[in-house]
């Protein structure tokens, strides 16, 4: 059941306030929470959850520490970084298959050697230079869809799932991905997140993570469709180097320990399979909420049009071009507000702490939840509505730690400024040529599973964007 409030009068016209679950009144019973997380993360939360700050909950075994405002988040994931850098159970057990001891998921000194070989990957600093391939195969996407004819049927998720692989490949493993092998790994990744544990019930029971998670078939078999794909492409690399070509992922394969030990290929292989899936899966669906977000509210899509022909006019865009683009930015600020890619981020304590006074025992799980912060009434001034303009008014801004789409702390994501030059980028590009709008009868729901989807599909209708006929 979803949930849409009134159009409201805030100096803007047609504001649009898109779709969310149910809020309950009153928490259900714990094992009917469970069965709602199992589907839905985001069905589980009552409408006080949104407006708190700071409280715990025991279930079972485990006490939940909820984080809902920019203090205690700064506690939590800045001050308390050390007691509090591991990532759930949930969260370690759900991507162990496809990412091992990977970035994303590790912690302690993997997760500080391999954040000093990672992060300048894709350091801001090397974003311009990774602008023309971004704007090269935006380029493909648009001649893709200037192919089609007038009227057609395309699923909006799964093109922005290529494109974005196709980004991810060509800066930072220097090759091309190709049509079938980005489907491999779009559909490896859908269905990855449709069969994983959504709720790791020995974790919360207490047993040791050393018990093995069941893996049911279809799992394993989408787990392996995506790492052949990356193994293919570090084999690759090989290749390429040897005849003289050079990619930024080579500084990871060519990188030495401080004993002057490379990576095992083990780690290699895990550390591309956490650049490409924070790379792409992320940066898609931030891409596919934007279409369908413009596609109900046409005061923003022609505010949007009308900043693209003032900047651009018909020429194509630079790297230089992004800072004159703020109402874009603003644009993709306001979906990752109202659809944060990871809405959930959860920590395990390793040791006792303290948030704001309140003790956190080694083991509870703290939870920082963009969903809920992103939205609440103490923080933001109609959080549930489409409105973009609140990023452009300084009084407006939120405080870091109030807005964290990307995390917050040391573990913030090192890719956040490639994934909104990617974002802007493709944006403005697709949106100069294009309209999108909802295929009639299609109901959007967030769904959150790893990441936060608009359902497994997002069936839109493609057009000319007005002049463009």
């Amino acid at each position: 059941m979803s949930q849409t409030g009134p159009v409201l009068s805030n100096g803007d016209a047609e504001d649009f306030v898109p779709p969310y679950p149910f809020r309950h009144e009153v928490a259900p019973p714990v094992w009917t929470l469970i069965g709602l997380a199992k589907k839905n993360f985001l069905s589980i939360w009552t409408t006080s959850d949104f407006q708190g700050r700071l409280r715990s909950l025991k279930v079972f075994c485990r006490e939940l520490v909820l984080c809902n405002r920019p203090d205690v988040v700064r506690q939590a994931f800045q001050t308390n970084h050390i007691a509090l850098q591991r990532k759930s159970p949930q969260m370690r057990h759900a991507l162990e298959p496809l990412l091992g001891d990977g970035l994303f998921v590790s912690d302690g000194e993997t997760w500080m050697k391999r954040r000093k070989l990672v992060a300048p990957i894709i350091h801001g600093s090397r974003v311009p230079g990774f602008a023309p391939t971004m704007i090269g195969t935006i380029e493909e996407k648009c001649a893709e869809w200037a192919s089609r004819p007038n009227g057609s049927e395309v699923d909006v998720l799964a093109e922005m799932a290529h494109l974005t692989a196709e980004i991810i490949s060509r800066t930072i493993f220097g090759r091309q991905l190709g049509k079938d092998y980005a489907g491999e790994v779009v559909r490896g990744f859908t269905e990855y997140q449709k069969h994983i544990d959504q709720v790791d019930l020995l974790a919360i029971f207490g047993l040791p993570d050393w018990l093995p998670r069941f893996r049911s078939k279809a799992l394993k078999q989408a787990n392996a469709r995506i790492l052949e794909v990356l193994d293919e492409i570090i084999d690759s690399y090989h290749a390429r180097k040897d005849a003289g070509e050079v990619s930024v992922i080579g500084g990871l394969l060519e990188a030495r320990d401080e004993d002057g030990n490379p990576l095992s290929r083990e780690a290699i292989r895990n550390e591309a399979a956490v650049i490409f899936m924070a790379g792409h899966e992320t940066t898609a669906n931030t891409l596919a909420w934007t279409w369908f977000l413009l596609s109900q509210s046409p005061r923003v899509l022609n505010k949007l049009h009308a900043e693209i022909d003032a900047t651009l006019g018909d020429r194509t865009p630079t790297f230089k071009d992004i800072a004159s683009l703020p109402y874009a930015r603003a644009v993709l600020e306001e979906t990752l507000r109202l659809y944060p890619p990871v809405p959930i981020l959860a920590r395990e304590a390793t040791q006792d702490t303290l948030i704001s006074n309140k003790k956190i025992r080694k083991g509870s799980l703290v939870l920082v939840v963009p969903w809920l912060m992103h939205r609440n009434p103490v923080l933001w001034d109609l959080p549930d509505t489409f409105w973009p303009e609140r990023f452009l008014q300084d009084s407006m801004k939120p405080n870091k730690y109030g807005y964290v789409p990307f995390s917050i702390g040391p573990r913030i994501c090192p890719g956040l400024q490639f994934g909104m030059t990617e974002s802007i980028l493709s944006l403005v590009m697709l949106a100069r040529q294009f309209d999108l709008r909802l295929k009639p009868g299609t109901e959007v729901q967030p769904v959150c599973r790893l990441t936060l989807r608009p359902g497994e599909t997002l069936p839109m209708i493609l057009q000319p964007a007005a002049g463009q006929g």
